[in-house]
C-alpha cells in the first residue's frame, strides 16, 4: 500500500524533469524570433555612423532620438497612417463578409459543381499573387479607381485562403444546430447569421488578424496603384526611405518600429480569439 501511494506523486516530477530540454529549445527559438525586433529598436536610437560601423555596434553610446524626428519630418505620417487604416478596415470587413458567406455555402449547402468550384479555390492558393497583378491593375484602371483607397483594398477582399479556413470551421459544426433552428422557423440566412456564424467567432477573429497583418504589410500592390504621397500606405513610405546610394538606417528602423505598433495592438486585443480560432478551425471534414 505504501508503494502505491508514492508512485503517483513521483510520476509528475519525472514528467516535469523530462520536459526541461523542450523548454530550453523553445526559449532559444523565442529568443531568436525576438532578436530582430530588439536589433530594430536599438538601431532606431543609434547615430548613422553607429548603424554603419564595422564590426556592428550592439548598444548605442547615447540614446539619439533624432531618427524619430527625421522620420516625421520626411514622411507624411498622418496621411499615410489614415490610408493604411482605412484600407485595412475596408479589406478586413469586405473579406469577412465575402469569405463567411462563401465558406458557409461550400460547407453546408449541396449544389451542382460545388466540389469542382471549391477545387478552383484551392488551385488559387497554389498560384502566386503576382500572377494576377496585371489583370487587377487593368480592372482598377477601367473602373477609374487608380490612386484611391478602394483600389488598394478591393483586390484583397476576395481570399481563397479565408474561404478555405472558414469552410473547415463550418464543417466541424454539428448539423443538429441547423435542424433545430429550422424547426423554430428560421430561414437559411437567419440560421447562418444567428446560429452558425457566432459559433465560428474565434476562427473569424483569427482570419481578421491574419488579414490585418497582410494588409498592413502589403507593399507591392499599393506601390503599383498609388503614385501620390496622399494615397500611399506606410509600407510604401518606408520603402521610399531607402536611397539608391545610401540609406539612413536609424530613420528607417524608427519608422518601421512606429509602423508595427498598430499591429501589436491588434494582436494583443485579439490574441485569445486568434489562438482559439487556429486551434478550433482544425482540418476536419
Amino acid at each position: 500500500m505504501a508503494e502505491t501511494a508514492v508512485l503517483p506523486a513521483r510520476a509528475p516530477r519525472r514528467r516535469r524533469r523530462s520536459q526541461w530540454p523542450l523548454h530550453v529549445i523553445l526559449i532559444a527559438c523565442a529568443a531568436l524570433m525576438v532578436l530582430p525586433f530588439v536589433w530594430q529598436l536599438l538601431t532606431a536610437f543609434k547615430t548613422v555612423a553607429e548603424s554603419r560601423a564595422v564590426p556592428p555596434v550592439l548598444f548605442p553610446s547615447v540614446l539619439d532620438f533624432g531618427a524619430f524626428e527625421r522620420f516625421f519630418a520626411t514622411v507624411p505620417f498622418g496621411s499615410m497612417l489614415g490610408v493604411s487604416v482605412l484600407s485595412l478596415l475596408l479589406r478586413v470587413a469586405g473579406q469577412l463578409v465575402v469569405c463567411t458567406l462563401a465558406a458557409y455555402g461550400f460547407a453546408r449547402f449541396r449544389f451542382p459543381g460545388r466540389d469542382a468550384l471549391f477545387l478552383l479555390f484551392l488551385v488559387m492558393l497554389m498560384a502566386p499573387s503576382q500572377l494576377f497583378l496585371i489583370a487587377q491593375f487593368d480592372l482598377m484602371k477601367a473602373l477609374g479607381l487608380l490612386n484611391t483607397v478602394p483600389a488598394i483594398a478591393i483586390p484583397g477582399i476576395f481570399s481563397a485562403f479565408g474561404t478555405f479556413l472558414l469552410r473547415q470551421a463550418f464543417l466541424a459544426l454539428p448539423a443538429d444546430y441547423e435542424e433545430a433552428a429550422r424547426l423554430d422557423g428560421a430561414n437559411a440566412f437567419q440560421v447562418f447569421w444567428r446560429v452558425m456564424l457566432p459559433m465560428v467567432g474565434p476562427t473569424v477573429a483569427a482570419l481578421a488578424v491574419l488579414t490585418s497583418l497582410y494588409s498592413w504589410n502589403d507593399l507591392l500592390w499599393p506601390l503599383i496603384v498609388t503614385s501620390s504621397p496622399e494615397t500611399m500606405t506606410l509600407p510604401v513610405g518606408l520603402a521610399n526611405l531607402q536611397g539608391q546610394y545610401g540609406t539612413d538606417y536609424p530613420t528607417l528602423m524608427a519608422g518601421s518600429f512606429i509602423a508595427s505598433l498598430p499591429l501589436v495592438v491588434i494582436f494583443i486585443a485579439l490574441q485569445r480569439q486568434f489562438f482559439a480560432g487556429i486551434a478550433s478551425s482544425g482540418l476536419k471534414g
